[in-house]
């Protein structure tokens, strides 16, 4: 089933399907959410222990009211501690979990009591904080107590598991509300929300995990503006190697990429296209960067292109025009440079390029100069960077909000973009967000992006749509990186290192899915 992104307003039409469409009691469904925080409490604290439980107003609250209830008849030292002034401040759901924690023996201390300040204070005796002072449907800057557990929260120290999201980030665009809690677990209700892939959600979410509370299934197909990839989506759209199969029946990807200074673009993006499984590469490029890739990659084929001062010249444009053998498609960008040659250059190459098209790196700097992209269909492939300057807009407005930056850039550009970074992001005009569930931090390192392209342009070259050829590339991409943090370590593996463990990380994917690994076999050498 395919894993929907809820923000904000899909959370309130959740649970009002799933009551009044489906009978479910939203008692019900607090209680069910409440016990699963109660058993990942257990599973950090498996031998007993203290912790506190905050609550808010909110229904976010009465899950905690849930948690504190289930912790103290299992034994654990529980102090429940409510950041509003008095119980008729609470939400219906919230009071009724209130007085069911009150009857089970728990005394909760409200702001304002006297002793308040110097509870917040002890949390650093605490083994634990359960989080439930805000849910999914705060919008403006924390103040008041709220701002005041939190504060005293952070600066504990003390492990903290949220109760849906972390209480301070905005729910649909994982920005900062004035002060945010700082996870180590986050079980997100339902569905994921989309804090945990963008902005201060990301890292203040912690490891988080999906709480299945008992929605309809037919709740949680219901479509969203974003959905998670998952490796059994990915199976769907890996392309099959025949065994009938030859090298011109696996797609021929031209790479145009490298300049005199920067070869290892070139060199990076070939070898992940060779070992992504393109039948044919051809790195179309200056002489220099010719003979990096033939001492390198020596299963690419070589095409020396026309250099001024050390970049790719414009009469080059008619070196490819002219060239014999027939693309499936190309990469455009990585280590070109955007000097005024490459500019006249690709203009000249791309107003008759149909050919399906990955436009990578100092390409993307060409086109955010008013470069028209090719005709035939693209991916683009921005760094945070490189969106800023498409879209003439900071860094800091990019990553604001990046569901709607790459919404607006698909619909500006009118292609497929993939916007890079921490669950990269790829968006087709008029389609859903698909987010990228690969990749660690090891991999924000030099080359990594030339790699991506060169995986996604044969994807391209293997009849892939663009969005798919994105979204597969992005996944299976991260995935070598995931193989190169297990096995080589969490730092410090190499760009070169992440191409060479593509076709162990697809070996993996096919088997998760169910696919032959091996199916490959028997075909033709020729």
């Amino acid at each position: 089933m395919t894993t929907w992104i809820a923000n904000a307003e899909r959370c309130q039409r959740m649970d009002q399907r799933a009551s009044q469409e489906f009978g479910i009691p939203r008692d019900q469904l607090m209680e069910r959410a409440g016990k699963l925080v109660f058993e990942a409490m257990v599973e950090l604290l498996p031998d007993g222990g203290s912790l506190t439980v905050l609550c808010g107003k909110g229904n976010n609250g009465g899950d905690g009211f849930v948690v504190a209830r289930l912790a103290h008849e299992r034994g654990y030292g529980v102090e429940c501690l409510v950041a509003t002034q008095n119980p008729g401040d609470l939400s219906p759901l919230c009071a009724l979990q209130f007085e069911k924690a009150v009857a089970a023996g728990i005394t909760p201390h409200f702001a304002g009591e006297t002793g308040w300040t110097r509870r917040l204070e002890s949390i650093p005796c605490r083994d634990l904080v359960i989080d439930a002072l805000l849910g999914t449907g705060v919008t403006g800057p924390v103040h008041g107590s709220i701002l005041e557990a939190i504060e005293a929260v952070n600066r504990s120290g003390t492990p903290v598991v949220s109760v849906d999201i972390p209480s301070g980030v905005h729910t649909d665009t994982g920005e900062e509300l004035g002060a945010s809690i700082w996870a180590l677990r986050t079980l997100t209700i339902g569905l994921p929300k989309p804090c945990l892939f963008q902005g201060i959600g990301i890292e203040h979410s912690g490891f988080w995990t999906v709480a299945d509370i008992g929605y309809p299934a037919e709740v949680l197909r219901e479509p969203t503006e974003a959905f998670l990839v998952s490796e059994q989506w990915v199976g769907q759209f890996l392309p099959e190697r025949f065994r009938a199969s030859h090298k011109g029946s696996n797609g021929h990807t031209l790479i145009v990429a490298g300049s005199h200074w920067m070869p290892g673009s070139a060199v990076l993006a070939a070898k992940a296209a060779v070992r992504a499984g393109a039948g044919l590469v051809t790195v179309a490029s200056v002489p220099s960067v010719c003979q990096a890739v033939m001492a390198q990659v020596p299963e690419a084929i070589l095409l020396p292109l026309p250099e001024v001062d050390g970049v790719i010249a414009p009469a080059a444009a008619e070196v490819i025009r002219n060239y014999p053998r027939r693309f499936q498609s190309a990469l455009f960008g990585p280590g070109i440079t955007h000097q005024a040659p490459v500019r006249e250059f690709l203009q000249r190459v791309w107003e008759n390029w149909e050919h399906p098209a990955c436009i990578d790196a100092d390409a993307l700097n060409l086109v955010a100069e008013g470069i028209p992209l090719p005709t035939g269909p693209t991916v683009i492939t921005p760094h945070p960077g490189e969106m800023s300057r498409l879209m003439q807009e900071s860094i800091a407005q990019v990553q604001n909000d990046r569901f709607d930056t790459i919404t607006r850039a698909s619909e500006q550009y009118q292609t497929t973009v993939l916007l890079k970074g921490p669950y990269s992001l790829i968006r087709s005009p008029r389609e859903p967000i698909i987010v990228n569930s690969t990749g660690n931090p090891g991999m924000a390192s030099a080359g990594m992006g030339d790699v991506l392209a060169g995986v996604i342009a044969t994807l391209l070259a293997q009849e892939l749509p663009p969005a798919h050829a994105a979204a597969v590339g992005a996944y299976w991409h991260g995935a070598a990186g995931d193989w190169a943090a297990e096995n080589i370590g969490p730092v410090g593996f190499l760009a070169h290192e992440v191409a060479d463990a593509l076709p162990r990380a697809r070996v993996t994917m096919m088997g998760t899915c169910g696919l032959d690994s091996f199916s490959c076999l028997g075909g033709s050498e020729l």
